[in-house]
């Protein structure tokens, strides 16, 4: 499934990018840097209180007023 490309590199594996640290809004965090535990949440990032290292979001792709919603569109029937 995995197949290198024209210019010689191997395709992305998810798998083997090791440890990818996120915000997860329904768990403790401690912060990498410093090991606290006081957050300032953004649409995208949620940023250390004490350090200020930033963490993405886990879900932060799905949140805020610049969200990009993919799916049906909604067809809305207009009675005449």
């Amino acid at each position: 499934m995995l197949t290198s490309n024209t210019t010689g590199r191997k395709a992305f594996d998810p798998a083997v990018r090791g440890y990818h640290a996120v915000y997860r809004e329904d768990a403790v965090n401690h912060c990498p840097g410093c090991g606290r535990t006081h957050w300032l949440i953004g649409r995208m990032l949620a940023e250390c209180g004490f350090c200020g290292t930033a963490l993405p979001l886990s879900d932060g792709y799905f949140r805020g007023a610049g969200s990009v919603h993919r799916g049906r569109p909604a067809i809305v029937s207009r009675a005449a």
